[in-house]
């Protein structure tokens, strides 16, 4: 079975500091963004760590970082990035969940403004074909979290933009959706698992490494 690499593979949920030095030792070894989930209205939970949390993996674990902004704040950036008053200190990227149905191009321009005003690039999700415009990722999601393999995986766009993909992967799979992407020879893109990487709710970072021996041998 072949198929493209991803360029990297985003993980999300990192949910407490005692697994820093595992985040940062299998870092050294693949290609990874690790991801945390900021929602104000659901701190403190295992998918929404507190900002004191957040704070203490940013400032002792020198990895690449994904913001994935959740509730109130991904809309408020979504229709005025201007008032949206969230710091993003650290991150690399920033994914905006600001809902299910897919994101229009007035709010894809928000977006890209937002991010660039913070130095970060940021992410959208979509539910079909990936969009054309160029100011931000798009990430092909249609099981937000939950597991749920997609019946298709879109094509990538020829000319860009970034684009990745999600929705059930784990380690026993993984191989086979990559196969069915179908990306071609040197085309860049990611994926991003959440529930298959996790234990009794918890980021478990032996599933992590499980799926980067899966993918990049």
């Amino acid at each position: 079975m072949s198929f493209q690499p991803p360029a990297f593979i985003a993980f999300t949920g990192v949910d407490r500091v005692a697994i820093s030095d595992a985040l940062l030792a299998l870092s050294s070894r693949y290609p990874i963004e690790w991801g945390m989930l900021i929602d104000d209205e659901g701190q403190g939970n295992s998918l929404f760590p507190a900002a004191s949390v957040r704070e203490q993996l940013l400032s002792s674990t020198r990895v690449r970082w994904a913001a994935h902004v959740c509730g109130v704040q991904a809309k408020r950036i979504v229709t005025d990035p201007a008032a949206a008053q969230l710091s993003l200190a650290g991150y690399q990227r920033a994914q905006i969940n600001h809902g299910f149905g897919g994101s229009s191009t007035v709010e894809a321009a928000n977006t890209s403004a937002f991010g660039r005003r913070r130095g970060i690039r940021a992410v959208l999700q979509c539910s079909n074909e990936f969009p054309t415009e160029q100011g931000v990722d798009w990430l092909f999601d249609v099981s937000f979290g939950k597991g749920t393999t997609p019946g298709h995986w879109p094509a990538l766009p020829a000319a860009g933009p970034f684009c990745g993909f999600s929705g059930g992967l784990r380690a026993d799979n993984v191989r086979d959706v990559l196969a069915r992407i179908a990306a071609p020879a040197g085309a860049l893109y990611w994926i991003d698992m959440e529930s298959g990487v996790r234990t009794d709710g918890w980021l478990d970072v032996a599933k992590c490494e499980a799926v980067c021996k899966a993918v990049y041998g």
